[in-house]
């Protein structure tokens, strides 16, 4: 002990007390096995009676787990059948809610349907001559009714019965007449008048709208004989007339321009005077000689030398005659220069006044336009705009004048840039040739000449 001691005392306070809990717990367990070992059977048991415990407890398990097992399957086939039935019930769910917006889409396109076809038999009425105030007293079984006995009545008409009615003549009298209508072309024949054509009907009354001309008396005769015995042949215009009143809108070129009105009257003054002058530039500019290409002084002395001084026409003729009465380079340069600036003048003369009529043509046209439109509002306002016939006539006659002007302007502008370039063209070629004339060498001209003068005197030896 004294030893155990001394070593406990050598280590430190915490190790020294874990070492005797140590050695206390030893000495405890050599006291306690003996009293353990003693009741051997008694634990020998309870390790019986638990395995028992434990088999039961597995034996139970099992068992419940083999009810389990067989229970899991219905469970799921039921859960299967409840998924099942949801999609069904689903499905229908769908299927309800669309067919209900196919019902309405078709409730809607029933009603469009209906409406476009009120819509046609209300056009088909008033075309064929029921007023809008009785249209609208109307009710739908109304329409059906008044369009079978529209229908009944066009089959009527197609074959060739005449019938008595009224015609107004194209004098304004009223008469009485035979009528024959096949589709939309109506005829009659006043035998009391001896006058027949074609009419249109308006409300109880037919007006005539063309009557046969003395000189057809072959379709007067032909409608006579199919309203006497049922035989005859007739003339069908294929375009209902307007053919005649596209004849008789159709007008010449003098009654064209007349309508234009005041305003035209500057426009032709500025035409004829532009067509005048392009006459006399056009005959003056062609009938210029061939201006001479000449390179240098040199070769001028050749051309001139073989040929005499007749080489040279017109206005390069008179450059050259110029270079040799000059007596000093300067006042050569002088006379070459003021000789250009006069041809210069000469050759873009009057030009400006084509230029002045391709700007002034169409001002003049807008001017006459706007008096025009000017004018036709003021009839509007006067009169009223329920006559579109009216207002599209003033706008007619008013565009004339715009017509005349761009039809003066386009040719003035074409003739003025023509002739500008064939003046600006030959005046570029007798500067050219003045600056060969205007050279620092010695004097060309007496060069030329002196050479034109040696070989006279040897042709005359």
């Amino acid at each position: 002990m004294k030893c155990l001691s001394h070593v406990l005392t050598a280590f430190n306070p915490m190790l020294r007390s874990s070492l005797i809990a140590a050695c206390v717990a030893l000495c405890a367990a050599v006291v306690c096995v003996p009293a353990v070992a003693a009741p051997e059977d008694s634990m020998l048991a309870n390790i019986k009676e638990a395995k028992a415990r434990l088999d039961r407890t597995e034996s139970k398990i099992s068992k419940e787990r083999v009810a389990l097992a067989n229970e899991l399957p219905a469970l799921e086939q039921q859960v299967m059948k409840l998924r099942n039935e949801t999609t069904v019930a689903r499905r229908k769910m769908d299927e309800r809610t669309l067919s209900l917006s196919q019902l309405e889409n078709r409730l809607s396109s029933w009603s469009e349907q209906q409406a476009f076809q009120q819509n046609l038999l209300s056009r088909f009425l008033l075309q064929t001559g029921v007023d809008s105030l009785s249209l609208s007293e109307m009710s739908l079984s109304d329409k059906v009714q008044k369009v079978g006995e529209k229908a009944k009545e066009f089959a009527n008409q197609q074959t060739p019965n005449f019938s008595a009615g009224k015609v107004v003549l194209a004098n304004g009298e009223v008469t009485q007449a035979k009528v024959l209508t096949l589709g939309p072309v109506t005829w009659y024949l006043a035998q009391a008048q001896n006058v027949a054509g074609t009419a249109e009907r308006k409300q109880d009354l037919f007006t005539s709208t063309s009557t046969f001309s003395d000189t057809d008396t072959e379709s007067l005769a032909s409608l006579a004989s199919l309203a006497s015995s049922g035989n005859g042949s007739i003339k069908i215009d294929p375009t209902l007339g307007r053919a005649a009143t596209r004849e008789q809108a159709s007008e010449g070129v003098i009654e064209h321009v007349v309508k234009g009105g005041v305003w035209v009257i500057p426009i032709v003054l500025f035409a004829l005077l532009a067509t005048l002058i392009a006459l006399f530039k056009v005959i003056q500019l062609w009938r210029l000689p061939k201006v001479k290409q000449v390179a240098s002084g040199k070769a001028l002395v050749n051309m001139v030398g073989s040929s005499g001084v007749g080489f040279f026409d017109g206005m390069q003729r008179e450059l050259y005659d110029i270079t040799k009465r000059a007596s000093t380079p300067t006042e050569r340069d002088d006379e070459l220069f003021s000789a250009l600036q006069q041809d210069k003048i000469k050759l873009e003369k009057y030009n400006g006044t084509i230029a002045v009529t391709a700007a002034v043509a169409p001002l003049l046209g807008l001017l006459g336009t706007v008096s025009g439109m000017i004018e036709t509002f003021r009839m509007m306002t006067a009169f009223g705009s329920s006559d579109p016939e009216v207002i599209s006539g003033g706008i007619a006659k008013a565009l004339v004048t715009t017509e005349l002007g761009l039809v003066v302007a386009i040719p003035a502008l074409i003739l003025n840039a023509v002739l500008s370039r064939k003046a600006r063209h030959y005046y570029e070629e007798l500067e050219s040739f003045a600056l060969v004339l205007s050279n620092d060498e010695p004097d060309v001209a007496e060069k030329s000449d002196q050479k034109s003068d040696g070989q006279k005197q040897a042709s005359a030896s």
